[in-house]
């Protein structure tokens, strides 16, 4: 009967979920209504679910995308990097990428969407409005020299003007000469102007839009890097600790990073290959500019270091989070690397993991509320006569609970709370026992075949409610068929991020809709191909330096789940 029932209510909250009949964190609250109504659990122990370790990690991690966009960190590190590749069309397309990717593993794949597109559209106008000014320029030149080599009165000797001298030819020609133009060149010249003016639309047209899906697109690859980079990847990691609690933290900063980091990079150069065909051919030449030389070029990079040169020089608030930010990231990283043991085993975690991942965040993040945004002065007074008041911190409150997404907090705890009312009410048994007959087919077939079905779902409904409804029937399928855990929820959480076709499927792609004068089949047409190539790259990467990293090829000791885990 509880099995039934706590079916019920994932069912209910999936269908609310797509639907979106009421807000996602809303729906992720019905566990703490019908789970104790249903006597599925206590109230208590279901409101626990709701501030685990994961959330920690999560309101940590949010905290340092926040001073990074406080005091505009991340514009100044996007536009030094662009400044260093180029407008060349194919680097410059590379160049958001690469920088997009590297904003969203560290700030919300939104953000870095909504900075960059703005910039992508003012470096791409002036290239064009240079191109189309040059055109001009051009035109007028021929237009001269047609004059000078036309059937005109005087000594006119049809030789042409030599090139560099069109301006004075004209000008001696209005002064000595009378030059008859006949009207048929005229229209002949329009007409060539205006077919000149449609080629350069539309080549910037199709500029456009594939320069607006590589942003987006780069942002929802990038945020597959980090453990911290989109609400998915720490689904993950509360999911394994709640239902395999003596997993040995097989889920960490640096785990994670060490298998999603190079599968986001070949995510990144395959992605940009083939947006580079769709929307930029393969002309090497005009692509890369090799062997160009043109000043279209210097007027747009001129744009970017304008821009660069509005934000002056480093101030001492964006000096302090650089370096609290690179220190927050060496602690996770050296934490628990693996290959050696890490300060938190060597100080604390000696016989149990007092700390974690979360505790790193908090600690550097409540830094920012400590730390003043100027160099403070000892004592003073100021003009008017009055004591200097200390300098305000880098970030304060205000500012956090406007730019805090804590309805992702209540998604988070709705989904632990589903998986662990599966749990406890002997769903995922059930559900482990009807999936048995899958043991009959290839692991690598199963998780293919998952990644595909994942991919497909998140494209109509939010990544992070299709992890929050799949991780716990993939870890009771896991358990039953004697597989890995790993193997099967570590590709279908990174594909839950892999939203390319649809422009409601994710934020980025709707921002980029709005932006890019694209059409829902352009989104369709790129993202189908790159949704099909996301999923064999993380397959590729499943099965070769994943399973020699988590040891997939075996079903490990702390998976093999007999009795319901105490909170």
């Amino acid at each position: 009967m509880e099995e039934a029932s706590c079916g019920f209510v994932i069912i209910l909250m999936a269908l609310y979920w797509c639907t979106e009949c009421m807000p996602l964190a809303v729906t992720g609250l019905l566990p703490v209504i019908l789970f104790p109504m249903m006597g599925i659990m206590e109230s208590s122990e279901v409101c626990n679910q709701y501030m685990k370790d994961s959330n920690m990690l999560f309101i940590g991690g949010l905290l340092v995308a926040i001073a990074v966009e406080y005091w505009n960190l991340h514009t100044r590190m996007a536009l030094r990097v662009l400044l260093l590749v180029g407008v060349r069309p194919a680097l410059l397309m590379l160049g958001f990428m690469g920088t997009t990717a590297f904003l969203s593993m560290w700030i919300s794949n939104t953000a870095s969407t909504a900075m960059m597109l703005p910039i992508a559209n003012a470096v791409l106008k002036q290239l064009c409005d240079t191109e189309a000014q040059a055109e001009e320029r051009e035109m007028d030149l021929m237009a001269i020299r047609g004059a000078g080599t036309g059937t005109g009165t005087g000594t006119g000797t049809g030789t042409g003007v030599p090139k560099g001298q069109e301006n004075q030819a004209f000008e001696m020609g209005d002064k000595e000469k009378t030059i008859t133009i006949e009207p048929e060149p005229e229209v002949e010249e329009s007409l060539e102007a205006r077919e000149r003016r449609l080629k350069r639309e539309a080549k910037y047209l199709n500029l456009d839009k594939g320069m607006s899906l590589s942003v987006c697109y780069a942002a929802s690859i990038g945020g597959t890097a980090t453990l911290t980079g989109t609400t998915p990847n720490l689904i993950l990691k509360g999911q394994v600790d709640e239902l395999f609690p003596g997993n040995g933290d097989i889920i960490n900063f640096a785990s994670w990073f060490g298998f999603s980091f190079p599968n986001m990079v070949l995510m990144l150069i395959i992605s940009w290959l083939w947006l580079q065909f769709m929307y930029l051919g393969c002309n090497m030449k005009k692509s890369f500019g090799c062997g160009m030389n043109k000043d279209g070029d210097k007027e747009a990079y001129g744009v970017m270091k304008n821009e660069y040169k509005k934000l002056g020089s480093m101030c001492f608030a964006e000096g302090c989070i650089l370096v609290l930010f690179v220190l927050l990231v060496l602690l996770w990283f050296t934490r628990e690397p693996g290959f050696m043991p890490g300060w938190a085993t060597v100080l604390f975690n000696k016989d149990r993991p007092y700390v974690t991942d979360g505790t790193v965040a908090i600690l550097m993040s409540t830094l920012f509320f400590m730390i003043p945004s100027q160099l403070p002065r000892c004592g003073g007074y100021s003009e008017d006569g009055k004591p200097l008041k200390a300098p305000p911190t880098l970030l304060n409150w205000d500012v956090v609970q406007e730019k805090m997404p804590w309805n992702i907090l209540l998604l988070l705890g709705g989904g632990f709370a589903l998986a662990r009312g599966s749990e406890v009410s002997g769903l995922s048994q059930w559900l482990g026992e009807s999936l048995a007959p899958l043991q009959s087919i290839p692991p690598f077939a199963i998780s293919f075949l998952l990644c595909l079905l994942t991919a497909t779902f998140t494209e109509c409904s939010s990544n992070v409610a299709t992890t929050t409804l799949f991780l716990p029937i993939l870890a009771s399928m896991a358990v039953a068929i004697k597989l890995h855990p790993l193997y099967v929820m570590l590709p279908c959480t990174i594909c839950a991020s892999l939203a390319f076709m649809l422009p409601v499927a994710t934020p980025p792609n709707a921002i980029a809709f709005s932006y890019g004068n694209l059409k829902v089949m352009d989104m369709a047409k790129a993202g189908f191909v790159l949704n099909i190539v996301g999923v064999i790259t993380i397959n590729i990467a499943l099965n070769t330096w994943g399973a020699a990293m988590f040891n997939l090829n075996t079903f490990p000791d702390w998976a093999n789940v007999t009795t319901i885990p105490t909170p």
